[in-house]
């Protein structure tokens, strides 16, 4: 069966993503505030304790896809992880996390980065642990081939994967099933992290999914 694609959005266009980091960005500058936490802090903590626990060492070496304001990356680094690197299309959101990591966490890298459009290999060596909270789910918005772009983004996280590597997606616009089927191809299904789950007309879902793959 077909993939039914999403309606596009401006949620999946780099214009947006650049407006919101601005403001972002002139709030933490003029406030303190350091931002969003996208899909709320429960969902986060729910993968970064999954991480914690997984065995993974902590100089194994981890990205962050579409990294945002470093939210996950810095509450890794307050879990002993030094070996992190957040990369975003937006270059403020680059400034944003800098700004907001450097004076507790000066190193925790970042990378301007266009998940679809870059070069893997000028990400240096390969990752242990690849992590995405609504990269993908913007792809999947995109007025512009979205398809096409998915099919890339499967690709590029498949080729910067070392052979005993993890991906870990937590997605509000894929359900886990459709997730598993998108990345089957190139990964196989480790685990589904527990979300809560809720009732709606006799059928039960969850607002988010967030799934681990591994190298087949």
């Amino acid at each position: 069966m077909e993939d039914v694609e999403l309606d596009s959005s401006e949620l999946g266009t780099r214009e947006y993503w650049q407006e919101a980091y601005r403001t972002e960005l002139v709030n933490f500058e003029r406030y303190g505030d350091t931002g969003d936490v996208w899909f709320g802090e429960d969902s986060a903590h729910r993968v970064i304790d999954w991480i914690c626990k997984c065995g993974a060492s902590k100089d194994t070496a981890v990205i962050d896809l579409g990294c945002g304001n470093g939210y996950t990356l810095l509450e890794l680094a307050r879990q002993g992880f030094t070996n992190l690197l957040g990369v975003d299309y937006c270059p403020e959101a680059f400034v944003l996390a800098k700004k907001i990591s450097k004076e507790d966490f000066p190193n925790i890298k970042y990378k301007i980065f266009d998940i679809i459009m870059g070069d893997v290999t000028d990400l240096g060596s390969k990752f242990g642990i690849i992590h995405d909270k609504g990269t993908y789910d913007a792809i999947s918005l995109s007025p512009v081939e979205p398809k096409q772009q998915r099919e890339k983004y499967i690709d590029q996280v498949a080729m910067m994967m070392d052979d005993n590597g993890l991906f870990i997606i937590t997605s509000c616009n894929w359900t886990e099933e459709e997730l598993i089927k998108h990345f089957s191809e190139r990964l196989k299904l480790k685990y589904v992290i527990p979300s809560p789950k809720f009732k709606f007309g006799g059928k039960e879902g969850s607002v988010v999914s967030s799934v681990v793959f591994q190298k087949k």
